[in-house]
């Protein structure tokens, strides 16, 4: 048998005639830029997520990067963030002049831990992105406890986190501002790449549009040095329905993990943990493994897709070096020894099986 890790395949079969009415809609009406459709697809986004603001934005990076700059941090200032995330996390804040600051998440879960913190803090701090990693919801209530007790701005990236749930509210919602990417392998990804911030902040709000927009408000009046990170009218009119789709596929990704999960019986390898109170969407199925390079060979000699996310720590980047980044020791075990599992919307049953077996053979 063979198994990707990944596929678009089954979902978009099922939504296609969908798909392409968006597209001719779009087509027709000739208007590709700023129009109906990504205005409509903010308002839904906002509204999905019981938030008063949404902005398209053209990727997650800018999203992040953005807010940043709609909060005026920059040059001499601090950022806190996890030290095993996506790059994109880190490279936000070095665009905008800042530093960021990293704090070793939780092994369990990959998530950012409030106790961590504490050692991150300068007079420079001004700000602390959690990221809501593989699809888990971070621990929010301690980390905007950590930051209220410090004055810092919490801003949430939600990158890989689409509907993610925490005590009962979505996150995105619990920092200044959420910012997501739409890219085609998201739980909710474009056909391109794509972003998104919401927030409850009118303020941030209209920077973030701003900046977003060459930094105007206005047709050729320009207030800020801004950017052109606009989410087209196509992209948005197909996200318009894929979001209708969301809750349906985290819950068929839901129950490929659960079946992971109870079948797994391994010791050489380390199954993620679900912190109390919160969802998972699992963009990702991690496990660890101090053998890790060895299971992924095994596995893909029995037909068997995989991929390590992240097997080079932010700190122990090239693009990072002599930034003098701590190296932390989380985070180096994390890269050395991650795994992640095919886990797709139409996984059947019967290739999540053989992928339990053959683990469980390892």
């Amino acid at each position: 048998m063979t198994v990707p890790f990944s596929t678009l395949e089954f979902l978009h079969r099922e939504i296609k005639s969908e798909m392409l009415a968006s597209f001719d809609r779009v087509y027709d009406a000739g208007w590709f830029i700023q129009g109906k459709e990504c205005e409509l697809f903010e308002r839904e986004f906002a509204a999905y997520h019981g938030a008063k603001h949404c902005v398209g934005i053209g990727n997650g990076l800018d999203a992040i990067y953005l807010t940043l700059r709609a909060l005026g941090i920059g040059p001499r200032d601090e950022v806190i963030i996890p030290s095993h995330t996506f790059i994109a996390t880190a490279l936000a804040v070095t665009y905008t002049g800042s530093t960021p600051v990293l704090a070793d998440p939780d092994e369990r879960t990959y998530n950012m831990r409030a106790e961590g913190l504490e050692a991150c803090l300068s007079e420079k701090t001004k700000a602390i992105i959690p990221v809501h990693l593989y699809g888990q919801a971070a621990d929010m209530d301690d980390i905007m406890l950590f930051a209220g007790k410090h004055g810092l701005t919490v801003i949430e990236d939600c990158a890989q986190a689409h509907g993610a749930v925490y005590k009962g509210k979505k996150v995105g919602t619990f920092g200044i501002a959420g910012c997501f990417s739409f890219y085609p392998g998201k739980n909710l990804g474009a056909l391109g790449d794509g972003g998104a911030v919401i927030t409850n902040d009118s303020e941030v709000d209209a920077a973030v549009r701003a900046l977003s927009n060459y930094g105007s408000f206005e047709k050729y009046v320009h207030v800020y040095k801004g950017n052109n990170s606009r989410l087209d009218e196509v992209q948005a009119g197909l996200l318009r329905v894929k979001l209708k789709y969301l809750d349906k596929v985290n819950r068929f990704r839901d129950e490929v993990a659960k079946r992971y999960l109870a079948g797994i019986k391994n010791d050489k390898v380390v199954l993620p943990v679900i912190g109390e109170d919160r969802s998972h969407t699992w963009h990702i199925f991690a496990v660890l493994c101090e053998t890790r390079d060895d299971l992924k060979e095994y596995l893909a000699k029995h037909g068997i897709g995989t991929v390590c996310h992240y097997p080079v720590a932010i700190a122990d980047q090239r693009a990072y070096e002599g930034d003098g980044l701590a190296r932390l020791p989380v985070a180096e075990r994390i890269a050395r020894n991650e795994l992640s599992l095919p886990l797709y919307y139409g996984m059947s049953m019967e290739a999540v099986e053989y992928v339990v077996e053959m683990i469980n053979k390892y």
